[in-house]
């Protein structure tokens, strides 16, 4: 063998290749591996070759996430962001002087305010009226999943108390039928429509802000999970076209193209156009996101049976299926057929039943056609449907900083559960124990992309940093292990990188250098680890 172009060595390497666990040296020639071993492995080092002395720190697979929205929310990085409070107080003085910063903008938007900075999660346009009452203003949640407007927005828009609510949303009102300002789901497009569209060269813009900060956290490659026009904004999907054909694209993206839920099969072949059209380099976009329901804070996940109100008893509302079930199944079937993967949105248990029972349709008329169907979020799962996933080889994308006691959990979601369905969140280690194979994403900017705060709360149940000891769910917890195979060749197999996610002889040389061994760490500090080095095809994309 001839000598490597890269050499690391003299600290612990976390290969994820069940052969081999545990390495001291590795060796990259090109963009692959060529040796993973010992101090055998520096007998592959030449005059020309590079060498990294790990010093004991950890080298591990890079980490791919299998749900993220990485164009807008590099876009949003430069708006008016709100996710680092939830003061209420701090959230009007960030858009007071963002808006006095910015006179040149028609429009202040960005978003990132939390539900659990207002009662029941809902904000007033009087509130952003306060502090700017002559331009519009439309903020989205931290979830994406409703947004809030100031009075000249909706007076924009033409909100008023005559408007009705759209199918697939709610315009939240007051107690004599007026606007308060917060748009659920698809009402939000009502006011985003009208919004002045980003431009390409924000899209692009955008996908190079995120892919620098998800390199420094040492992802190396992510699925787009909505690649489409949705909520008034434009397809993010050339951005990735440009920077693929340009070079500047140097992580590897599977695109999940957005399925029109008001639509029905006849948008099928232009899903297939596309498909054809925007895969180009380190981009495929071979993956259809299907939204099933919405979340459970604002009662629009789809429940099995209804939620409570604030005095524990049944109301009438179990939530939306966005898509009917029925018919679920029948486009499922048929995209399947023409070689699609299918990432379906189910965050309530009604939902997650309903995707399962399409891939189910989908496997019985099509067979096993190995296309690596998943479902995200898996809030409640039916202890009935948990022992399916592995059944019908269904890949369960988990988002694990969800699973945590905070305020949102504790005062929007268990009193609206009820004891019972609240045990039943973020099952983590029940799917595991029942032979599902997981992958795991962020859903950022909807919350941090940070593998390593996600990697801590999948092992511990609560949020980095947390001192009141309360765990969420103990025995949902999952071992470090497999919780990194999750984060690397789990999120890498349902991205189709079928030559990543593991470091072993003959794959890609994704990798990342971690500045301690979180394996040999105790688990309640795992979150402190930091990324100093991240590596894609053997090129440094990231250092310190």
């Amino acid at each position: 063998m001839s000598t490597a172009d890269l050499v690391f060595t003299g600290g612990p390497v976390f290969t994820g290749d069940p052969a081999r666990t545990r390495a001291t040296s590795l060796a990259v020639v090109g963009e692959r591996i060529a040796a993973v071993g010992h101090d055998e492995v520096r007998e592959l080092v030449g005059p020309r070759t590079e060498v990294v002395d790990l010093a004991g720190k950890l080298l591990v697979p890079g980490f791919q996430d299998a749900h993220i929205h990485a164009v807008y929310g590099g876009v949003e990085l430069a708006e008016c962001d709100l996710s680092g409070t939830t003061g209420v107080d701090e959230y009007l003085r960030i858009i007071r002087e963002f808006a006095a910063a910015h006179p040149e903008n028609e429009w202040i938007t960005g978003g990132g305010w939390s539900l659990e900075s207002f009662e029941g999660g809902l904000p007033t346009r009087q509130l952003l009226d306060s502090v700017v009452a002559d331009r519009p203003v439309c903020l989205v949640n931290r979830d994406h999943h409703g947004s809030w407007a100031n009075s000249r927005a909706l007076e924009l828009a033409g909100i008023t108390a005559e408007t009705p609510d759209p199918a697939d949303g709610r315009i939240e009102r007051d107690a004599d039928g007026e606007p308060t300002g917060v748009l659920q789901e698809g009402a939000a497009a009502l006011v985003s429509r009208i919004v002045p569209p980003c431009t390409a060269a924000d899209r692009l813009a955008g996908l190079l802000r995120a892919q620098s900060m998800l390199h420094s956290l040492g992802i190396t490659g992510w699925q787009d999970a909505l690649l489409g026009e949705f909520g008034g904004k434009p397809d993010p999907s050339d951005a990735y076209v440009t920077a693929a054909q340009d070079g500047t694209l140097t992580a590897r993206v599977t695109g999940a193209l957005w399925w029109d839920r008001l639509r029905g099969a006849e948008q099928i072949p232009d899903l297939v156009a596309r498909r054809e059209k925007s895969s180009v380099g380190r981009f495929r976009a071979g993956s259809v996101k299907i939204m099933q329901d919405g979340i459970a804070e604002n009662f629009t996940a789809a429940m099995t049976s209804p939620y409570l109100d604030a005095c524990g008893c049944a109301t009438a509302n179990t939530g939306m299926s966005f898509v009917d079930p029925e018919a679920l199944r029948a486009y499922v079937t048929e995209l399947d057929a023409l070689d699609f993967q299918i990432h379906f949105h189910a965050l309530g248990d009604r939902a997650v039943r309903e995707a399962l029972d399409a891939v189910e349709a989908a496997v019985a008329a099509n067979g096993r056609r190995g296309n690596r169907h998943h479902l995200a979020h898996l809030q409640v799962v039916h202890p009935d449907d948990i022992a399916r996933f592995a059944r019908l080889g269904a890949l369960a994308n988990i988002q694990p900083l969800w699973a945590a006691h905070e305020p949102q959990m504790d005062e929007l979601t268990i009193p609206f559960l009820g004891p019972e369905r609240a045990a039943w969140q973020y099952p983590f280690g029940d799917l595991v124990r029942a032979g599902a194979t997981l992958v795991a994403g962020s859903d950022w900017p909807v919350s941090s992309p940070d593998p390593l705060a996600g990697l801590h709360v999948a092992v511990n149940r609560a949020e980095p940093g947390a001192t009141d000891g309360r765990v969420f769910l103990p025995e949902q917890r999952l071992d470090l292990t497999t919780a990194l195979a999750a984060y690397t060749a789990g999120s890498a197999h349902v991205n189709g990188h079928d030559e990543a996610g593991s470091l072993r002889p003959g794959h890609l040389a994704d990798l990342v250098v971690l500045d301690r061994d979180i394996l040999t760490g105790p688990p309640e500090r795992i979150a402190e680890a930091r990324v100093e080095q991240t590596f894609v095809g053997g090129a440094r994309v990231h250092a310190l």
